[in-house]
C-alpha cells in the first residue's frame, strides 16, 4: 500500500509540472517570429522513400489510395523532401542537469526542458514533424506530440549522466541535442557519429550554471553530485579552480571540434542568460544559420 502511494504520489507530482511547462514554453515560442524556417520545401528531392501507416497530424489529402486500398490501414507515400522535414530531440534526463548554484536560477533541466519544447512548438507550427530520438517517440505533427514530448521529459533519470539516445537515426533529417554535456563524451561522440553517417545534421546546444562557469567556491567546501555517486571534500577549494577551468575548456574544445567534424552547431546557454535568446539560436541554427 505505501509503495502504491508513493507511486502515486510522484505521479501526481510529475503530471502538475506539465500545464506551467507547456504554458511556459508556449509563451516562450511565442516570442520568436517564425521566418523562413518550416517552409515546405524541396529538401533533397522528390523521389519515393517509403510508405508509412498514417498518424494522427496527417491531413487526408496525405493518403496514399492504392497502397491503402490493399488492406485496413492507411498508408501515406513519403519523398524524400518529406523525410528531411523530420526532427529528432533529446534533451538530457541525467541528474546533473537539476544542479542549479543560487535559489533565483532555475536547473539546467528546466531551461533545457523549456527550450526543447519550445523548439518543437516552433517547428510544429511550421508544419514539421517532432519527436524524440531513438524509438519511443516518432516524429509526427500536430499539439498531441507536443504532449508527448512534455510527458516524456517530465521523467528524471536516476543516473548522474545520461546518455544520448543514438539509434533509429531518419536519414537526412535534423536533430538537437540539449545537455550539460559534463558526463563521458564517448556517447556523445557515437551519437554525433552515427548522425553523421546517416546524413543526418543538428544542433548541439550545451546548458550550463554560472557557477559552473566561475567556480566561485573558497575554504572548506563539500562537493557532491546531485545523484549522489560522488563527494569530494576540500579545505581549499579555490586551489582547485584553475585545474576545474581548465578542464572546462578541454570539454567545450572537444565538443567544438566534435561538432566541426560532424557538421553540427554548438552553442552554448548559461541559466542566468536569456532563454529568448537560445531558443533563437536554436531556430537558426537548424536551417544552418546559426555560427
Amino acid at each position: 500500500m505505501n509503495a502504491a502511494l508513493t507511486l502515486r504520489e510522484r505521479s501526481e507530482a510529475e503530471a502538475s509540472r506539465l500545464p506551467p511547462l507547456l504554458a511556459r514554453a508556449e509563451h516562450l515560442a511565442g516570442t520568436v517570429l517564425l521566418g523562413d524556417h518550416g517552409r515546405r520545401r524541396a529538401g533533397l528531392g522528390d523521389d519515393f522513400w517509403q510508405y508509412r501507416p498514417a498518424q494522427i497530424g496527417d491531413s487526408r489529402r496525405m493518403i496514399d489510395h492504392r497502397r491503402s486500398a490493399r488492406g485496413d490501414q492507411q498508408f501515406v507515400r513519403e519523398r524524400e523532401w518529406q523525410i528531411a522535414q523530420s526532427i529528432m530531440l533529446w534533451v538530457d534526463q541525467g541528474a546533473s542537469m537539476r544542479f542549479t548554484s543560487d535559489k533565483s536560477l532555475p536547473t539546467k533541466a528546466d531551461r533545457a526542458r523549456l527550450l526543447g519544447l519550445a523548439t518543437a512548438i516552433l517547428l510544429v507550427r511550421g508544419g514539421e514533424r517532432v519527436g524524440l530520438t531513438g524509438t519511443t517517440l516518432p516524429p509526427r505533427r500536430g499539439n498531441a506530440q507536443i504532449i508527448r514530448l512534455a510527458q516524456a521529459w517530465s521523467q528524471d533519470a536516476e543516473s548522474d549522466y545520461s546518455p544520448p539516445e543514438h539509434r533509429a537515426m531518419i536519414p537526412h533529417a535534423r536533430a538537437v541535442f540539449i545537455s550539460d554535456f559534463l558526463g563521458p563524451l564517448d556517447e556523445v561522440e557515437l551519437a554525433l557519429t552515427k548522425s553523421a553517417d546517416r546524413g543526418v545534421r543538428g544542433a548541439l546546444l550545451q546548458v550550463l550554471d554560472p557557477g559552473e562557469e566561475t567556480f566561485p567556491y573558497r575554504g572548506r567546501t563539500i562537493f557532491e553530485s546531485v545523484g549522489g555517486s560522488v563527494r569530494h571534500e576540500t579545505l581549499k577549494a579555490g586551489d582547485l579552480r584553475e585545474r576545474y577551468l581548465d578542464r572546462l575548456a578541454e570539454r567545450k574544445d572537444a565538443l567544438t571540434k566534435l561538432c566541426r567534424a560532424t557538421g553540427w552547431q554548438l552553442g552554448q546557454h548559461h541559466t542566468g542568460d536569456s532563454a529568448q535568446a537560445a531558443l533563437l539560436w536554436l531556430y537558426r541554427a537548424l536551417d544552418g544559420g546559426a555560427r
